[in-house]
């Protein structure tokens, strides 16, 4: 799926940096925002077949994000899939409440990172479902 366009929103501009990097080996082409107000002014000059959404945003946080573009007929069928450290199960709860199709979680393993984004748009956003919480 080179070409296909990948919005990452995180405000961490070390992730952006290197998300960047690792998906543009891959052909595709990686657009960034550092919060949501960005990632919504972008997406008024281009709609992305998948968003990489950050949860932890200063301002409006990813999960707001998530489920205002959900609400949003325009933006309703982005694939949005959230990207955090947090993955208790009411974290994982929430996420697929608010819109969020599949979770990565951080840290994130740059030598998967492009193929668990390529297995999600391959199957429509449905690829990436939540991880089972290890037993404590």
């Amino acid at each position: 799926m080179a070409g296909e366009i990948i919005l990452v929103v995180d405000d961490y501009e070390a992730n952006l940096r290197l998300i960047r990097l690792l998906l543009t080996q891959r052909g595709y082409d990686v657009r960034t925002a550092g919060d949501a107000e960005q990632a919504l002014a972008a997406l008024r000059s281009f709609q992305p077949a998948l968003i990489l959404m950050d949860i932890q945003l200063p301002g409006m946080d990813g999960l707001e994000l998530t489920r205002r573009l959900k609400a949003d007929p325009a933006t309703r069928s982005l694939i949005v899939i959230a990207f955090s450290a947090c993955i208790l199960p009411v974290d994982l709860e929430g996420f697929q409440a608010a819109g969020c199709s599949g979770h990565i979680s951080k840290p994130f393993d740059t030598r998967t990172l492009a193929s668990q984004i390529r297995q999600c748009l391959q199957a429509g956003g449905s690829a990436l479902r939540p991880p089972s919480v290890p037993s404590a």
